[in-house]
């Protein structure tokens, strides 16, 4: 079994770590998912005012950003007339700043203002009614996204409508979701544990016997070996078409990935986790590569190839990889 072990282990991540912690579940549904958390339960944990703090905290993040409800405030800017600024929420602001940061340095890979591509594919919440879409309307929904039509004032958190594009975070809100669930774990004394949704993940401290939270890097081939992967203090993000099929659209050419099996990748945040590994997913692999590089991210990759599956693992997590098996 390949591993994945941190550089170093922060001394800071043993507070409030205790051997005789009991492991504690709670789990739900949202964003069109499950979520789920084990945390190493502090003592004289209120487990009824946690579950309701979580609770709370993501209907909050879905009152603002679910496109796939009309009364939420992205759903009321899709719906904007041309002009109209909107002053928005500190979690929009706080996701639309990374979001078009991450649009900004992949060159467009990434691009918050697909909904309506989105849409058209079948995979939004408005029905497809012709598959493949009519290259006309095709190409009428393209010509009307775009993230450099936006304008953000990140100081005053206020976004300008500027007629017809419709925004989409499901990219990246997941991931600034589990983000959210870690600071209320925190708020709630857990200083020790894992949260998940869909598939993105953030491991906070150790485990009661003192390991870090291992997770499986999502493999859906047997052309590629396992690779497992300690979650201490870090997030991971996958973004693919091995669950949903080729749903990850490529806002350049408003067509599906076809290349993109399953794109991971590990970062302290586990919102910029899920925004990089929609980007990198959606370039060839030559692109993603230069990327990563550039970015200084830590990648695992699978893409299909004329003779096959292929991995691709950045120098960035090369760097943390060992062999279990390997003598000492």
């Amino acid at each position: 079994m390949r591993l994945v072990v941190p550089a170093e282990v922060s001394p800071s991540a043993l507070e409030g770590w205790r051997q005789d912690a009991p492991l504690v579940d709670f789990s739900g549904e949202t964003m069109g998912t499950t979520w789920r958390i084990r945390l190493a339960a502090p003592p004289a944990l209120d487990r009824a005012a946690l579950l309701g703090a979580v609770k709370a905290r993501l209907e909050a993040i879905l009152a603002q950003m679910s496109h796939w409800r009309p009364d939420s405030v992205l759903g009321a800017f899709n719906r904007a007339a041309p002009g109209t600024w909107t002053v928005l929420p500190g979690d929009f602001a706080q996701v639309m700043q990374a979001a078009l940061a991450i649009a900004e340095r992949s060159g467009g890979a990434f691009d918050p203002t697909i909904g309506a591509l989105v849409n058209l594919w079948g995979y939004g919440p408005e029905p497809a009614t012709e598959l493949p879409p009519d290259a006309g309307t095709l190409a009428r929904a393209h010509a009307a996204a775009g993230f450099a039509r936006l304008a953000f004032e990140p100081d005053t958190r206020r976004l300008r409508q500027p007629g017809g594009l419709h925004l989409d975070f499901s990219g990246i809100a997941k991931g600034f979701a589990v983000d959210a669930l870690g600071a209320v774990l925190h708020a709630h004394g857990c200083r020790h544990g894992l949260v998940e949704i869909g598939g993105e993940l953030l491991g906070l401290g150790f485990r009661p016997d003192c390991d870090p939270w291992w997770v499986d890097l999502e493999t859906p081939t047997d052309e590629a070996p396992p690779l497992r992967v300690a979650l201490h203090q870090a997030a991971v993000a996958t973004s693919g078409d091995y669950v949903r099929g080729r749903h990850t659209i490529d806002p350049r050419t408003a067509r599906p990935v076809e290349h993109a099996m399953a794109v991971s990748v590990l970062h302290g945040s586990a919102m910029m986790a899920d925004g990089w590994a929609t980007a990198l997913s959606v370039l060839a692999p030559p692109a993603m590569a230069r990327l990563a590089l550039d970015e200084k991210l830590q990648v695992r990759a699978l893409v299909r190839t004329d003779s096959g599956i292929r991995e691709w693992i950045s120098p960035a997590l090369a760097a943390l990889l060992v062999d279990e098996t390997a003598p000492a």
